[in-house]
């Protein structure tokens, strides 16, 4: 069963004084556990995808912040922090906003009391997150139950947003976790999602480690099974989400999307209200990071022997274009699922969102 006491991607070691993340590059084959001791640990670990999902590395770039500051509290050594750890990633929006709410903290604040609020404000935002998650799964578990398929509830997902990209219950898994804790028998086809294989490697390992009956297929067999029949409803994480409604997502989102639409298959996006970006008007304006081709033209895995290696798979020499994320249209989305319930992916929807976000103040 689920435990959030023993799942968490992030934690604070107050011994060592430095936080502490899953090497997720290692995932499935070895769980290891690595301290971020410096600034350059910590825009290494984003940047390198050792921690990977937009909740995550919002919360991870809190704590990078803290640390800088705890190094030189100047506004001028805060602006430059900000900087290097904002570079790190280009198209999550919860990094912009967790460094915005971090400089926030401390702005006006004596030098020498910056630190100590650096650090409480990313303690703060960790644990939001963690109750932001299980909202986010409740809700989410309301729009499952109604589905009624049957015996069991036939879900897809795409990427990882799970714990693993978050800090704890996940964005798209919390749902699933829900259920699982309410005896709702479920199963979930996980797309494998090339080049990365965060399918393959983190979401079958963490919904195997809760024990949730999972089947590992292929990216481009997601259709067929939409088609067959074969799946109840579509359920991914955003990295950030347009002011419209469209969903900014791990490249391959959209055409699950498409498939959905063309079977009459729901559509859902789970998200944390943080991962919506209000300045940016529609998906057209979300930067689209492009990554090393290598990671497209190579794949790595654990061999016969027990030793992890790295295989080209392509031509010497040959070209790769590696986007990482895609944008689905909001018209195809069914519902944004959110901490604060479940709101039509429309300039209405999002509308109504921002008025009881207003009320609540």
């Amino acid at each position: 069963m689920f435990s959030t006491d023993e799942l968490s991607s992030l934690r604070w070691d107050p011994v060592a004084g430095a936080a502490e993340i899953i090497d997720q590059t290692l995932l499935p084959h070895t769980l290891r556990w690595c301290h971020l001791e410096s600034l350059d640990d910590y825009c290494h670990a984003i940047s390198a995808m050792q921690v990977r999902g937009a909740p995550l590395i919002g919360v991870t770039a809190a704590f990078g912040l803290a640390h800088a500051i705890a190094q030189d509290a100047s506004e001028a050594g805060i602006r430059s922090a900000s900087e290097r750890l904002l570079a790190t990633r280009p198209t999550a929006v919860n990094l912009r906003w967790a460094l915005e709410q971090v400089g926030a903290a401390v702005a006006g604040l004596p030098e020498g009391e910056r630190a100590a609020a650096a650090h409480d404000k990313a303690v703060a935002l960790r644990a939001e997150d963690i109750a932001n998650c299980e909202a986010v799964g409740a809700h989410g578990f309301e729009l499952l139950r109604k589905l009624n398929p049957g015996d069991t509830l036939n879900l897809m997902t795409h990427c990882n947003a799970g714990w693993l990209a978050t800090i704890q219950w996940g964005t798209a898994l919390a749902p699933i976790y829900k259920a699982q804790e309410a005896g709702l028998p479920v199963h979930v086809w996980v797309s494998e999602t090339r080049p990365r294989n965060q399918g393959t490697n983190l979401t079958a390992w963490e919904l195997q480690r809760a024990g949730v009956p999972c089947t590992i297929v292929a990216d481009n067999a997601c259709g067929q099974l939409m088609r067959q029949g074969r799946v109840d409803a579509v359920i991914v994480g955003s990295d950030r989400t347009a002011a419209n409604g469209d969903v900014c997502n791990k490249v391959g989102t959209y055409l699950k999307a498409l498939a959905a639409a063309a079977n009459d298959v729901p559509f859902f996006v789970a998200l944390p209200e943080s991962t919506i970006d209000w300045h940016c008007a529609s998906g057209d304006e979300i930067p689209i990071e492009e990554r090393d081709a290598s990671e497209l033209l190579s794949i790595a895995g654990r061999d016969a022997a027990g030793e992890l290696r790295e295989v080209n798979l392509a031509h010497q020499g040959s070209r790769g274009l590696n986007q990482a994320f895609d944008v689905t249209p909001a018209p195809l989305v069914r519902a944004l699922i959110t901490e604060h319930g479940s709101f039509e992916a429309s300039v209405e929807g999002l509308g109504k969102l921002r008025a009881q976000l207003d009320a609540a103040r």
